[in-house]
């Protein structure tokens, strides 16, 4: 019973600080690249609201990166506090990539402290900007390494595994699974993505709130660019995913698509819900559409779950994950894509009321995506930790006391989230932009430039 209990409530707790762990990881490998893009444009242009956007996205990302840590850090925790019996089959095998993420965020750390502290310190126009892509390559290589982690649960290869003991251990092939591409591409796509859509819903919000000036108008023009150009990019990435999956986890495939019976010129299925026997009712159909994701060819062959052993079939409920995370991807690619639109169409205003709460709306939703996303991609490796070859009740800890630990974590991350919140809001708040635009350039009106 206990033992039992102690593998849910593992799973609960883990499920908790990745969720939560997720969104700081996001947009602190997001927001690097955009604070790099709003630096070169100011000093392209010789433009200093660029540059000032810049500067005020770096201070609340220290905070992000900060709480990021701290999340980051109970993971590695949780693993081998939760997942003994993983960590040491595992443990010999991703050791390298968990080294290598640490790595890359000292890395990431050592220039962020030297980007932040040389603002006007070098006569160089470009020599501080510089110290920003060493970030942005930090942050994007410590995703980089940790998703390659997951990828290796979800396609294990580099090591013989010989009764319980790992041997013949190859970290680089096991690093380089066939997993790994897709799940990366995925990953900083859709983290540029996001973190695009979250800085130009504040901006939005901002030109709600206060009105439009020049500041808020290149603001959210840089960031619904970066959007649309991310969103693009992280639709590919998911046909990369869906293709990936038809060939390597089409069990996952299928219990998302609820494509029980194995056929040619399968179709997509989008919600709807299941009788008790399985039955589709309400859903709607695209045809041939999932045969096309799948492999490119509208009657191409996709398998079914009529060909995996019935203990091995992921739970259906990740139907409405895969769902919600595309119809929220697709979302974002319509709104960046009509703001776009909207800019070089004379006769359209891109700055309208409508428009500009979609644009707020669009990054709780960019978040969700993101969350459904990884929801998906973890539950739908069920029963496996690491699949075929440990189920996640093998892999558990078998003791009493987790919702001991559960409760603690669970107190760490409400108090976190309302640090954060609170931090943030009184950083900005206490420091508006008007005051800091005269503060830093007393002879120059900061709404004179409508450009």
């Amino acid at each position: 019973m206990f033992a039992y209990d102690s593998v849910i409530l593992a799973r609960m707790l883990t499920s908790m600080t990745l969720v939560f762990h997720i969104i700081f990881a996001t947009i602190g490998a997001g927001v690097p690249l955009l604070i790099c893009a709003a630096e070169y444009v100011g000093i392209r242009k010789r433009d200093p609201k660029y540059v000032l956007l810049a500067r005020r996205w770096t201070r609340g990302y220290v905070i992000i990166v900060a709480v990021g840590v701290v999340t980051g850090t109970a993971i590695g925790l949780q693993l081998f506090l939760l997942w003994p019996t993983f960590m040491q089959i595992a443990g010999h095998v991703i050791g390298l990539p968990l080294f290598m993420e640490t790595f890359a965020f000292f890395f990431e750390a050592i220039f962020l402290g030297a980007y932040i502290y040389t603002w006007d310190r070098f006569k160089g126009r470009y020599t501080h900007w510089y110290l920003s892509l060493p970030v942005v390559i930090g942050g994007g290589m410590s995703a980089v390494f940790i998703t390659t982690v997951n990828a290796f649960m979800n396609t294990p290869q580099g090591f013989t595994l010989e009764g319980r003991t790992i041997t013949s251990v190859e970290p680089i092939m096991a690093m380089l699974n066939p997993a790994t591409p897709s799940k990366v591409f995925h990953v900083l796509t859709s983290s540029y993505m996001t973190s695009g859509a979250i800085l130009a819903a504040i901006t939005a919000f901002f030109i709600l709130k206060y009105g439009n000036n020049a500041y808020y108008k290149k603001a959210l023009k840089l960031t619904m660019i970066m959007t649309l150009i991310f969103s693009i990019f992280t639709a590919i990435a998911g046909d990369a995913s869906a293709k990936f999956l038809a060939s390597y986890q089409p069990e996952k495939l299928a219990a998302a698509e609820w494509h029980f019976e194995t056929e040619k010129g399968a179709d997509l299925i989008l919600f709807g819900r299941l009788t008790e026997d399985n039955e589709i009712q309400g859903a709607i159909h695209l045809p041939k559409l999932l045969s096309f994701l799948s492999f490119g060819d509208f009657n191409s062959e996709v398998t079914g779950l009529d060909k995996v052993d019935e203990d091995l079939i992921p739970p259906l409920w990740i139907h409405y994950m895969f769902d919600l995370m595309v119809c929220f991807g697709a979302f974002g690619i319509l709104i960046s894509m009509l703001f776009i639109v909207f800019m070089f169409w004379k006769k359209r205003d891109q700055y309208n009321k409508w428009l500009l709460r979609a644009i707020v709306v669009n990054a709780p939703l960019a978040m969700l995506a993101i969350e459904f996303g990884w929801i998906y991609a973890e539950v739908g490796r069920q029963p496996w930790i690491l699949r075929g070859y440990m189920r996640v009740a093998e892999g558990a800890i078998s003791s009493p006391y987790v919702h001991y630990v559960f409760a603690a974590f669970l107190v760490l991350y409400v108090l976190l989230g309302t640090f954060v919140t609170l931090v943030l809001v009184r950083l900005y708040k206490k420091n508006p932009i008007q005051k800091e635009w005269e503060m830093r350039f007393p002879d120059t009106l900061f709404g004179g430039d409508q450009k």
